[in-house]
């Protein structure tokens, strides 16, 4: 069987980072994906449709996410998707989330603003326009805090 998402889009907003009970980093986002149209719906001036998708970053990749990430900045994420189900507190109703847990992370453009993250990567570290962060082994999606 096969759970694989590539996605490409735009933050929607500046990632959030938190950690698990047991210190693990983890980075939440969403992004902004268009659907694709059909040359007669770009001609006849259909709206586009946007789908919003939760990104779910780990370990060191969490961190940098958090760091160089910003709302508005184009990324392609290569992940699963993996659902988690949960009981509100407030209403006693069961929830579920379908979520992209992200094996890697593409910066797809630089930011245009000085100062602004992602512009530079600090020394002996981070990483830069078009770098891709990797995902080891034995991240256990299962220490969620949320």
């Amino acid at each position: 069987m096969l759970n694989r998402v590539i996605l490409i889009g735009r933050l929607g907003q500046d990632p959030e980072l938190r950690h698990t009970n047991s210190g693990v980093p983890v980075c939440t986002f969403s992004i902004a994906v268009d659907r694709p149209q059909s040359s007669q719906q770009r001609q006849s001036g259909a709206q586009k449709i946007t789908d919003w998708f939760t990104i779910v970053v780990w370990q060191k990749q969490a961190e940098n996410a958090a760091r160089y990430l910003a709302k508005g900045r184009l990324v392609a994420v290569d992940g699963r998707l993996q659902s988690r189900s949960w009981t509100d507190q407030q209403s006693g109703q069961k929830r579920t989330a379908i979520e992209v847990v992200a094996e890697t992370v593409r910066f797809l453009e630089r930011s245009e603003q000085s100062g602004q993250p992602g512009d530079q990567a600090p020394a002996g570290g981070g990483f830069s326009y078009g770098q891709e962060i990797s995902f080891p082994d034995g991240e256990n999606p299962d220490d969620l805090p949320f």
